[in-house]
């Protein structure tokens, strides 16, 4: 059944856009719109429905075990953003504190001091 929408200029020129974007037709992406009013086209059922089958099948469940037991194995590294950046800034921050402690230990017994892993320049 074919049905014939007016819209402004500057609208269809946005459907236009979006439809090329996603790779379908205006008529497609107009289809899909109003599916997903209507309620057709829920993308939590849609979700719930993947789940349900994935549960039963064999090797989905394979595959949840190798990431679980994956998951496991990386337990003690940072899982974060903010946890990674807050362990590397405790590094750095320890890096310091040693070449701190070791210049300071060096000053008191006299001798030159270098940073671990840098040459001595010579004279």
């Amino acid at each position: 059944m074919a049905v014939s929408v007016h819209m402004e200029p500057l609208l269809e020129k946005e459907l236009e856009l979006a439809a090329q974007r996603k790779g379908i037709t205006k008529s497609q992406f107009i289809i899909d719109a109003v599916e997903r009013a209507l309620g057709r086209k829920n993308p939590y059922q849609l979700l719930l429905k993947i789940e349900a089958e994935s549960a039963q099948d064999p090797q989905m469940q394979r595959i949840a075990q190798a990431f679980s037991a994956a998951s496991a194995v990386d337990a003690g590294a940072p899982t974060s953003d903010a946890d990674r950046l807050r362990a590397l800034l405790q590094a750095r921050h320890d890096a310091a504190q040693h070449d701190w402690e070791a210049f300071q230990q060096a000053r008191r017994e006299g001798k030159p001091w270098q940073a671990d892993g840098q040459e001595q320049a010579a004279p």
